[in-house]
This record gives structure tokens, sequence and C-alpha cells, in this order.
């Protein structure tokens, strides 16, 4: 019993042993015994690693065959994780204990210039792009201002003589007057004087007594009332009728108004003294503060949009007329001033405004990109130029004006060329894009 136990517990060992030697040596090929590591090449082959195993006889080795995990990428070698130009061909760590990151074949720069990147990552990184195209760059600039009286709407009530007030017609500031409109009734006595001399003359010329100088002295007469501001009906009527008034009732000279009221009723004036300042207030200005770094975009004629804070849904349209002299210290703001209809009446003085600028329309167009394509370090701009296969150019630009969508390209890219506008796969690793603007700043080569 125990032999027949002993018998089989050999074969079962015997098997075992069989299975173990056949995979042991089915894992090695036989090389000649020169005792190197040998791999091969080309397609067809792994790489194989040489060894000699102890009791298989001098000049006898094997090679192990290590295989990869079928969709495995190839490392070509590890670079900084901050971004320094320097690169390990085994893992390591930095001075703050950062793992290098590996560089798979497919992701290395593949020439001096541009970056590569996998499909499939960029898949992932939602990498979008758009097209450098000639356009005309709107820019807006905002600011704010008032609204103020068109000074040259504004019109002053004065008498060329002395006078009394006898009767006022126009008694409340703020009233609103139609030129040709009375004011005020006044007695002037040199108004009185006036057209008695142009009295004389006509009777002069009526009886034939004046001679040749009679109507030299008739148009005397009646210059002389025009020089005291009498207006010309009232200088038609005295020759008509024949009779002198004793009062005169003065008319507005404007449509507008009344903004100053300096009169009551019987009033002594004197020649000169402002009795009322009328407004017309179809047409406003409206100044705005502008800020000095914005102030070179504005140009005489520039269009704006005025939207009072009143009437939010109500903007009105104007145009840049003024830009004064000076600068305020306090706010460091240029004042421009903007011409802007007022038909209905419905803006007030002094009411604030929110203003638009639309500049750079008549400037023609130009390269231009969409903003979010400029990567901005601070001291250098640069573009993403997509030149396909996963292949990324980063070059330096040269910009001009901005809108709120784009941004003129002055240099380093012509219409046409394919830009990123979403680089978020760059930012994962900062150091990809510092390696990619390796050769713009190369270190030099050690001595």
């Amino acid at each position: 019993m125990h032999r027949r136990s002993g018998v089989l517990l050999l074969a079962v060992s015997l098997v075992v042993g069989a299975a173990g030697a056949y995979w042991y040596f089915g894992s090695f090929s036989s090389v000649p015994s020169s005792g190197v590591l040998a791999a091969t090449t080309g397609p067809e082959h792994l790489p194989v690693h040489v060894h000699e195993e102890p009791g298989l006889g001098p000049g006898v080795a094997l090679t192990k065959t290590t295989v990869s995990k079928p969709g495995s990428r190839r490392i070509l070698y590890y670079r900084n994780p901050m971004g320094l130009p320097d690169t390990s061909p085994v893992p390591k760590k930095d001075s703050m204990g950062m793992d290098y990151i590996p560089v798979y074949d497919g992701e290395e720069p593949d020439d001096g210039k541009t970056v590569k990147v996998s499909l499939d990552k960029l898949q992932r990184s939602g990498v979008r792009t758009a097209v450098a195209e000639m356009r005309v760059i709107v820019s807006t600039v905002r600011a704010v201002g008032s609204a103020k009286h068109d000074e040259a709407r504004l019109t002053i009530v004065a008498t060329r003589s002395d006078g009394f007030i006898e009767e006022l017609f126009v008694n409340r500031t703020g009233q609103y007057v139609r030129a040709g409109e009375p004011l005020f009734r006044m007695y002037s006595p040199d108004i009185v004087r006036a057209q008695i001399d142009l009295m004389v003359a006509l009777r002069s010329i009526s009886r034939n007594t004046a001679g040749m100088d009679a109507d030299r002295t008739l148009q005397g007469a009646m210059q002389q009332l025009r020089n005291l501001g009498v207006p010309e009906g009232h200088i038609r009527e005295v020759r008509e009728t024949g009779n002198t008034p004793r009062t005169l009732d003065w008319l507005s000279p404007a449509t507008g108004d009344v903004i100053e009221k300096n009169v009551i009723n019987g009033q002594r004036v004197k020649a000169g003294d402002v009795l009322f300042r009328i407004a017309d207030h179809s047409h406003l200005w409206v100044i705005a503060d502008v800020a000095e770094a914005d102030l070179p975009l504005i140009k005489l004629g520039t269009r704006a949009t005025v939207t009072f804070r009143a009437y939010p849904i109500q903007p009105v349209e104007g145009e840049v007329t003024f830009i004064y002299p000076e600068l305020r210290i306090e706010t460091r703001t240029a004042r421009v001033r903007i011409d802007v209809p007022n038909p209905d009446g419905r803006l007030k003085i002094d009411m604030f405004a929110d203003v638009v600028f639309q500049t750079g329309v008549d400037q023609g167009i130009g390269v231009a990109v969409p903003i979010s394509a400029v990567i901005d370090s601070g001291t250098r701009q640069v573009v993403l130029i997509a030149k396909g296969d996963g292949r990324f150019e980063p070059r330096p630009v040269k910009l001009g004006r901005r809108s709120d969508s784009y941004i003129e390209i002055l240099d380093g890219v012509t219409a046409g060329e394919e830009v990123v506008t979403s680089a978020t796969f760059l930012i994962d690793a900062e150091s990809n894009l510092k390696a990619a603007l390796r050769t713009f700043t190369q270190p030099e080569p050690p001595k």
C-alpha cells in the first residue's frame, strides 16, 4: 500500500516538473554564446532581454521577451512639471518633490516651433478654432454724463434803453414762450423821442419842407428806432397810423423755456440789464466724462448711444461735436460733448446718462481674431495657430484695436489662418505652454 502511494506521488511530481520546465524554457530562446544583451529590430520583432541561466552549461544564453500591453503608448522622456527646460530619460522628482511628467510618443514637439497633441486629448479638451479674417473693429467706450443746455440755443432778453416795466406778461421761471410772443410792456423815454423824430420826418416829407434831405432824415429816424430794439412791426405801425404810442410791448426773440427771470412789475430797468434768459430745449448737450486712456479713441463725429436713467429702454442717438481741451485733475477724465435731439421735451437738464461710444467705424478693416484666442502673460501676447493633425504653433503677435468680441492683429497672423479660441488643454499643465514657447526663450548652451 505504501509502495503504491509512493509511486503515485512520484508520477504527480514528474508531471508538475515537466509542465514547469515547459513553461520556463518556452519563454526563452537560444542565442550565440557571446553572453551579451541582444535585441532584434523591425516591426515584426519584440524587444528581448538576454541572460545566462545557471546550470545550462557555458556558451548557452536565453532571451526573455517583454511584451507590452495592447494599446499602451511608449514614453519618450520625462519633462519638468514646472515647465523648466530640462528633461530626464527616467522618472524623477524636482526640487519640490513633484514628479516629472511623461511625454508619450505622438505628443512630443515635432519641430522647434510646434506642439503636437494627441487627437483624443483634443477631443476631450473641447478645443475650438476660428479663422482670422478681415473685419471692421468696432470697439465700445463707456462713460457717464449728464444733460446740459445747448449753449448755442440760449437767448438773453435785454433792453437797449432805460425804462419802466408797466406790465409783465411772462412772470414765472420755467414758463414756455414762443418767438414773437410779448414778454412785458415797457415805457422808455428814448423810444418815445425816436418815435417823435420819425413822425416829424414823415410830416416834413408830406409838406415837402425838408428839401433834398427829407428821405435821409426819414431813414435816420427809422434806424434810430431799430437801434433801440424796436421791432419792424411797431415801426411800420407808427408810419401807417401816425401815432406815437407811449409804451411798447417787448416781444420774445426766441422759442423756449424761461430759465432765468430778473424783472417784476413796475421795475425800473437800465439798458443792458438781463431781464430774461430763454433756452431752446429741442436739442441738448450731454457732457460725458471719458477716461484719459480711452480719449484717443474718441473723434469728432463719433456716434454715441445715450441712455438716460430715467428712460432706460429709450436710448437716444447722438454724435460727438466737441472735445474739451483740458482734463479734470481729480478724476483724470476729459469732457466730451454730444448733441442729442429732444423734440418732445422729455429730457431734462442735469439728467444722468450712460454713454456708449462706437469707435473705430471709420478706421477701415484689419485682421481680427476672437479675443479668447489671445494668451496674454502681461509681457507677451501669443496666439496658437492650428496646423492640423493635432499640431499647434505658438506665435507672438502685436495687438491693435479691441472690440467686445474681437481684437485686431497688427503683426503675427494673416487672414485665413486658423487660430485656437478655446485652449483649455493647456490649463491642466502650465508647462505645456512654457515648453512650446521654449523656441522664443532658449537658454544659452553650456560652455
